[in-house]
């Protein structure tokens, strides 16, 4: 351990480092969910948010491979209401996806700090409250790290990215939602859609999800 390292992990180390006052002192929540390389929809990579609001129309999330303190920045996500995306371009509306699947589905999920004391009926309530929100949103995902191929460095170009948009997109759909699940404390994706059954889904503009609609339309 260097000298640095070692006052880095005193206990006076905090004070090194406010981040109440810099980007990170303003991330307000953490999401969990799959990304789609859009170059290879066989590949899906589990993916954790931690997402801050720029202003009330648009948002960006540092993603990781996990939620520990070990965990490698993977990727950036931004995301934008509707009436903002409507603003776009075509060609640049084929790059951004839609969340209606991943929060009716139960996929996407806002997972409870270990340390919280909120009853999980109540944690239920906020989530689902967010993802009201969340469901009217446009994201936009690169991913610099491909960490799902074993890469020890962030190598070659960033990649687009997307989400699903059904289930049969992803091999063994199911299973793997439920291997997720085991590790997050207290989620069920099922019992998730289960609360969300009655938010609303919005009308998905055509461009967006290009990946599920370029090989049927050019």
């Amino acid at each position: 351990m260097t000298i640095l390292d070692s006052v880095l992990a005193s206990s006076s180390a905090p004070t090194m480092f406010d981040a109440s006052n810099s980007p990170v002192g303003n991330i307000c929540a953490h999401l969990n969910a799959f990304h789609v390389y859009a170059s290879d929809p066989s590949r899906t990579v589990e993916t954790n948010h931690y997402c801050s609001h720029l202003t009330p129309k648009v948002r960006q999330c540092i993603l990781y491979d996990g939620p520990g303190p070990k965990a490698r920045l993977i990727g950036v996500e931004y995301m934008v209401t509707s009436d903002i995306f409507e603003t776009l371009p075509a060609d640049e509306k084929k790059l951004w996806h839609s969340h209606v699947f991943e929060v009716k589905s139960g996929m996407l999920v806002m997972p409870q700090p270990d340390n919280s004391y909120i009853p999980m009926g109540a944690w239920d309530a906020v989530e689902t409250k967010e993802m009201e929100a969340v469901v009217t949103l446009y994201g936009k995902v690169y991913h610099l790290w491909q960490t799902d191929r074993g890469d020890e460095l962030p190598l070659g170009q960033p990649q687009l990215m997307t989400s699903l948009t059904e289930a049969s997109q992803m091999k063994d759909f199911e299973k793997t939602i439920d291997a997720r699940d085991e590790k997050l404390n207290g989620v069920e994706w099922r019992k998730k859609r289960d609360l969300r059954k009655d938010i609303p889904e919005m009308k998905v503009d055509e461009h967006a999800d290009w990946t599920w609609k370029k090989g049927n339309s050019s």
